[in-house]
């Protein structure tokens, strides 16, 4: 009797067939592009920063005209770096400063040579230096010396204030790792409405967790950031439940591809627009535009001003967040009936006619 022996080799053109799938080749090639578009949105919003339209506010005691000219000279500067307007007095310089309005004020002596400029550095280091570094330009080319003062500085523990956009970028990837693990462990996307809404709550729940254990870790622990515990903790919960609810949004329409599609919103697009390392009037055009519509931006610019400005101008930020926490609470849900719709409709017998239709029609 014949012994059986082996198949002979496929050959490796086969046995890379078998080995690399069509979907995992496709899959492959969604990495990439998910790479490319990494390295292109990062570069893009990073490799040039320039100041634009910064708003200042600009004041004299006791000679408005000499401030309208001023302004309206920064206002004209080329390129447009400062977005300048005039105000009564440096107690209002202050107050829309303290309140989010404006990023600094220059104000002018009359009867000197020297000007201060007021510039607060807890809403970005980098962007106080770039204001100081224009205005100053300005006021050496007119013979007059600038003296700045920070009358909203970051904390000792906060370099270049920083701390904030760190937070938020850790509690964001707590968001959509967390929906990720909860899709590996029991398929993408959730059999029924039940489970559904199961995973929803399951993040809600990390996410309290969340909230708490990273504004304890940034303020108490480390000393890295001031503010109010509560704001902070109610702050990360929303950020870690909202980009966790896109990423279940995202899984429920399209499988594990949509882990893929959450990274390219929250990181890809959502991090270097975020106004970490650069605030806004320091980012290109795309990048400045996107970034307050965002996670990551609106959780960082909530974190600053509940840091540094008392929660003054936060609410646009929270009300964004919440947007992305109800779209992708109902966008799961509304996945999930459909799935179970489309489980529980009849399917027609093999070989059956449908309805209405004859035999050989």
């Amino acid at each position: 009797m014949t012994q059986p022996t082996d198949a002979p080799p496929a050959g490796f053109l086969a046995e890379l067939k078998d080995a690399v799938t069509t979907r995992a080749a496709l899959l492959v090639l969604g990495v990439l592009a998910l790479q490319l578009a990494f390295i292109t949105s990062y570069v893009g919003a990073f490799h040039d920063p320039e100041p634009s339209e910064i708003p200042l506010a600009v004041t004299a005691p006791a000679a408005a005209a000499a401030a309208a000219r001023s302004a309206q000279q920064l206002d004209a500067l080329p390129g447009k770096p400062l977005d300048a307007h005039t105000v009564q007095n440096e107690a209002a310089a202050r107050a829309q400063i303290e309140n989010r309005e404006v990023d600094g004020a220059l104000i002018i002596d009359p009867a000197g040579t020297t000007d201060r400029l007021l510039v607060a550095s807890g809403g970005g280091a980098s962007l106080s230096q770039a204001l100081a570094a224009v205005v100053s330009r300005v006021e050496q080319s007119q013979g007059r010396d600038l003296r700045i003062t920070d009358v909203v500085p970051a904390a000792p523990g906060d370099a270049r204030a920083l701390s904030a956009f760190y937070l938020v970028i850790g509690w964001c990837v707590g968001g959509y790792l967390c929906a990720a693990i909860l899709a590996i462990s029991a398929g993408a996307r959730p059999a029924n409405p039940h489970r559904a809404l199961i995973r929803l709550g399951v993040l809600l729940a990390y996410a309290v967790v969340a909230g708490l254990l990273g504004t304890v870790i940034a303020g108490p622990v480390l000393g890295a950031l001031p503010g109010s515990i509560t704001a902070l903790w109610g702050l990360g919960t929303l950020v870690v439940f909202s980009v966790g609810a896109i990423t279940l949004a995202f899984q429920g329409l399209a499988g594990v591809v949509g882990i893929g599609l959450a990274i390219l919103v929250v990181v890809v697009f959502g991090n270097p627009s975020a106004g970490g390392a650069y605030p806004y009037p320091l980012l290109p055009p795309f990048w400045k535009a996107i970034g307050p519509a965002l996670p990551p931006g609106a959780g960082t610019y909530a974190a600053r001003s509940i840091a540094y400005f008392r929660g003054n101008d936060a609410l646009g930020s929270f009300l964004v967040l919440a947007g992305w926490a109800v779209l992708g609470t109902v966008a799961t849900v509304a996945c999930a009936l459909w799935r179970r719709d489309r489980a529980d409709a009849p399917r027609p017998e093999r070989g059956a006619t449908p309805a209405g239709e004859h035999p050989g029609a």
